[in-house]
């Protein structure tokens, strides 16, 4: 049987879809929506490109309208904190003095960015980009003459601002301390090939670099930025990207199991059964390896929320979805399906030169994930593929002429033999 009150903390991307895949399914109990911030649930990817140029505005990054949570009956509560949760009274106590009761619990807090530990790093002119408020920031600093701007961190958040600040016709120098740019997410060659199309555009890269300190004004602008060899680097406007931490303050001072995010079962369920936590916070059972991932994805906090909103309304199953990311830089579309980490072998399809190729990668000859640029239908076969297990080897991707279409369009009688 359905519970008859559920709460979900965090009004993000992951939270917001609880809500609404819990009424898609028919639950007609009350449903609570708790956020921090005083907007509407809003679209993060476009804080980074289209909000920054003013080519998406406000209006434009609103998930869903006033209308929708009171035609769906769904209380929205805004500008408020969750701050302590009573697992043994199923209650949350809010930072307005509120209480709200529950029967199910949904974690969807989201992360934090990380912060960059060196000196210089509270002056002005140093700012993270993670809500609508920093961006906010930003595109007024961004909205005025030339600045030499330095990024710290070249990940998506880092290489996608690189990529907009330069456009708006700004000095661009990207820090960042590992070899390569995205190295935790994409493939040396698709690494290398991005970095490449970054330079061509304008932007300085600066890799195995580290950051040892920021310096500014008498009155506290950030003007300087140090790296540990000594260089020192004009910047008047610098903005961290290192990554997120995952917000799990509430689920620890519960009592629930946290690491890294918070630690869920196959089901996205916490060590208290009626709580679940999901998105960016949350620490699951990845179905393939065997071992607890946490990903920072729209398509992931969506897929986690339909899994627990339909386990709520009691359709319970694992969540098993194959995981993908997109990012837009440099005009250019990547798309990233399956998880590529740990890799012995790629075979490349398409012409790096034209911008149309993706890159397939296999692990002990198991074909783990795939990375396209420019061409978006081999990224929906690669998931599909991925799901059904009905991949090509890499001795077939090898073979002249091959595309990814030409395969999928086989009968699965002739594609599945191909990979026992």
């Amino acid at each position: 049987m359905a519970s008859r009150s559920v709460a979900v903390i965090g009004a993000g991307q992951g939270g917001l879809d609880t809500a609404a895949a819990l009424r898609a399914k028919g639950y007609d109990g009350r449903i609570t929506l708790v956020g921090e911030e005083p907007a509407l649930p809003y679209q993060r990817p476009p804080l980074s490109k289209g909000f920054l140029t003013g080519a998406i505005g406000h209006a434009d990054l609103t998930l869903r309208t006033e209308s929708f949570f009171e035609a769906q009956d769904i209380e929205l509560v805004t500008g408020d904190r969750a701050c302590h949760i009573d697992l043994f009274g199923s209650r949350i106590e809010l930072a307005s003095g509120g209480r709200l009761d529950y029967d199910r619990l949904v974690l969807a807090t989201g992360s934090r960015p990380r912060p960059l530990p060196v000196p210089g790093a509270d002056l002005n002119g140093v700012l993270t980009l993670r809500t609508l408020a920093d961006a906010e920031a930003l595109r007024a600093l961004l909205d005025g003459p030339p600045r030499q701007v330095a990024i710290v961190g070249a990940g998506f958040v880092g290489l996608e601002l690189a990529s907009t600040a330069r456009s708006l016709g700004h000095e661009v120098t990207v820090v960042e301390a590992q070899a390569r740019v995205l190295a935790r997410a994409l493939t040396p060659q698709l690494s290398r090939w991005l970095a490449d199309r970054h330079r061509q555009q304008g932007v300085r890269l600066l890799t195995n670099s580290e950051v040892a300190a920021l310096y500014g004004s008498a009155s506290g602008q950030v003007e300087v930025l140090q790296l540990r060899d000594g260089t020192r680097l004009p910047a008047d406007l610098v903005v961290i990207g290192i990554g997120v931490l995952p917000r799990t303050e509430l689920a620890a001072d519960a009592g629930l199991l946290v690491g890294d995010g918070v630690i869920v079962d196959p089901r996205l369920r916490t060590t208290d059964r009626s709580v679940y936590a999901i998105g960016d916070c949350a620490r699951f059972p990845d179905s393939g390896p065997g071992r607890h991932i946490r990903l920072e994805s729209v398509q992931n906090a969506s897929g986690q929320a339909r899994c627990v909103a339909a386990a709520i309304c009691g359709d319970d199953a694992p969540y098993t979805a194959v995981p993908w990311f997109w990012s837009e830089q440099c005009a250019l579309r990547l798309q990233m399906a399956g998880l590529t980490a740990d890799h012995d072998e790629t075979v490349t399809v398409g012409d790096p030169d034209e911008g149309r190729f993706s890159v397939l990668c296999y692990r002990e000859g198991t074909l783990v994930g795939v990375e396209s640029v420019g061409r978006p239908a081999d990224h929906g076969i690669a998931r599909r593929l991925l799901a059904t297990g009905a991949w090509p080897t890499a001795d077939e991707a090898r073979a002249p002429g091959f595309n990814l279409k030409s395969f999928a369009l086989k009968p699965p009688s002739q594609r599945l033999p191909a990979r026992a």
